[in-house]
């Protein structure tokens, strides 16, 4: 194996340890020692790719949703409404990390990623400042929700039903 090769697999080691690691244990309890020694990989390669266990799960969830940017933005003509949809059945797909991540009470960790995916910055006029924190945090809390139901509907169907209550709320 190369370089590169040899880093895929460390870090999937420790991500596939850390996430069976959750089922029993609280991250607190979660140490680097233990981490490393159940992925059969070297605390100086746990060193080399993250600063923290907390670490993993965000790395994980950054690259997760620079996997999903990537694929939705081959279609740039695609709706605010397919943007959502596309985003809620891109975490179902991977529901099994999400879900972990919710359960070790780790759901900032889904936050920070979403916000952080509406870039704001100094030079953003107030306004759309607002407006994208807003989104974000809506389609956060919209997500948060879900995660905490079990992911139990499509994308399309939670979109189907946010868009309903929003009608209803208008009559």
């Amino acid at each position: 194996m190369n370089n590169e090769e040899k880093n895929t697999y460390v870090r999937k080691q420790i991500l596939k340890s850390l996430l069976q690691m959750l089922k029993t244990k609280r991250i607190e309890d979660i140490s680097v020692s233990d981490l490393v020694r159940k992925a059969g990989v070297g605390r100086a390669s746990f060193y080399r790719n993250y600063v923290s266990v907390e670490d993993v799960l965000q790395q994980e969830s950054d690259r997760l949703t620079a996997v999903w940017e990537e694929q939705f933005a081959a279609d740039p003509s695609a709706s605010s409404n397919a943007l959502l949809i596309s985003l809620l059945d891109f975490y179902k797909e991977h529901s099994r990390f999400y879900l972990a991540l919710y359960k070790a009470g780790l759901s900032e960790i889904v936050m920070h990623t979403i916000v952080d995916t509406f870039p704001i910055d100094e030079n953003t006029p107030n306004p759309a400042a607002y407006l994208q924190s807003s989104l974000a945090y809506m389609i956060y809390g919209w997500i948060h929700e879900w995660i905490r139901r079990g992911m139990q509907e499509s994308g399309a169907e939670l979109a189907y039903m946010i868009e309903q209550s929003q009608k209803r709320r208008q009559s």
